[in-house]
């Protein structure tokens, strides 16, 4: 991992663990207090809608962890990763489907897995699994529906009708004929039906047509402006984390890599190409005085990449560009061209100098 790299995730580290002392001011306190800290999240508003604190499972053939991170309450948080990073098996520790074998998870400030009744935490949840519940394939829309809502006090069958309609759906089939994409829709609106305070959805999107897509995203906003809401997303697809998320969290390899406010990391990581300054530079090869090389930009601030790009110039990408673009101007150096990185290329950038 390069220097640059080295220091934002120090601060991204740091950060996360300020976070986790804010959210619990016991940490740290001797076993004699562990009641104290076992219920601080309790005792007053937390800061994080969903807490991991040095969580880690270890299976066979895949470990996940450990885990730290916090939530923010009312914003929209995506995991976004390679398949197999360990998105989906955060999911079901947050939900108690598995249990930890290190560390501890917080929902909506109620620690989870302790062995206590959780149904009332459970009600101010709405869980969309990334696979469609097998079991369920020979019950009607209406009948399941008319089952979740004996469960949830705050049930609003208007609101669930209309989710209904708006995603064309028939609740009248059986779950197990409905298509995939209307089965997922069917179960998005099950969730979102009851109001719940933190919305988990495990690729929300899976199997949605284009249009259907877009009416998921106007609905999750919807839902967002309804009061202090949290969601927390594990997405594959760039453009839902671009009109979605303010946060993101990139995993691989069952790690967190960093925890990124979006439109600062969006706007931070560009390549520019950049050329000689009139005198004084190292050239490169025979007869190029005018050929930037890349040892010249070494010193380039969140220096990620430098290469020969033609031209005379040189290619480099940055994960701090507005540093970068002032150096290069200080140091005389000509920029030629630059453009901001999509996501998905910097989120290679950032798994590639994890490793």
């Amino acid at each position: 991992m390069n220097k640059a790299m080295e220091q934002e995730k120090g601060r991204i580290e740091q950060s996360a663990e300020g976070n986790a002392t804010e959210a619990n001011p016991a940490k740290g306190n001797h076993a004699t207090e562990a009641n104290q800290s076992e219920t601080s999240l309790t005792e007053k508003e937390p800061s994080s809608a969903v807490t991991l604190r040095s969580v880690m499972q270890k299976r066979s053939r895949f470990k996940l962890g450990p885990l730290t991170l916090n939530v923010p309450i009312g914003h929209v948080t995506a995991i976004v990763g390679p398949n197999g990073s360990g998105k989906s098996s955060t999911f079901r520790l947050l939900m108690d489907q598995s249990r930890p074998d290190e560390g501890e998870l917080w929902l909506l400030g109620e620690q989870v897995g302790i062995g206590l009744d959780d149904s009332l935490l459970k009600q101010r949840i709405g869980y969309v699994p990334e696979e469609d519940n097998k079991r369920d394939a020979g019950l009607r829309g209406t009948f399941k529906a008319d089952f979740t809502a004996e469960w949830y006090p705050s049930w609003n069958g208007n609101e669930f009708e209309r989710l209904l309609r708006e995603f064309e759906v028939d609740p009248s089939l059986r779950l197990g004929k409905m298509s995939k994409g209307m089965r997922r829709k069917y179960e998005l609106a099950l969730v979102m039906a009851h109001g719940p305070d933190l919305l988990l959805l495990d690729e929300p999107s899976s199997g949605l047509d284009p249009i259907s897509w877009r009416k998921l995203v106007d609905e999750l906003h919807r839902y967002m402006r309804r009061g202090n809401r949290t969601i927390l997303m594990a997405t594959h697809i760039m453009d839902e984390v671009k009109r979605l998320a303010d946060y993101i969290v990139v995993m691989s390899g069952g790690r967190i890599i960093g925890m990124y406010e979006k439109d600062e990391l969006l706007s931070s990581w560009h390549t520019f190409y950049v050329g000689p300054a009139t005198v004084g530079l190292p050239a490169h090869g025979a007869g190029s005085a005018t050929q930037l090389a890349p040892e010249a930009v070494q010193a380039l601030p969140g220096l990620v990449n430098a290469e020969e790009a033609g031209g005379g110039t040189c290619r480099v990408t940055t994960c701090k560009a507005w540093e970068a673009e002032l150096w290069c101007r200080q140091q005389g150096f000509a920029i030629t061209g630059q453009r901001a990185l999509e996501l998905d290329e910097i989120m290679a950038l950032l798994i590639r100098d994890s490793l």
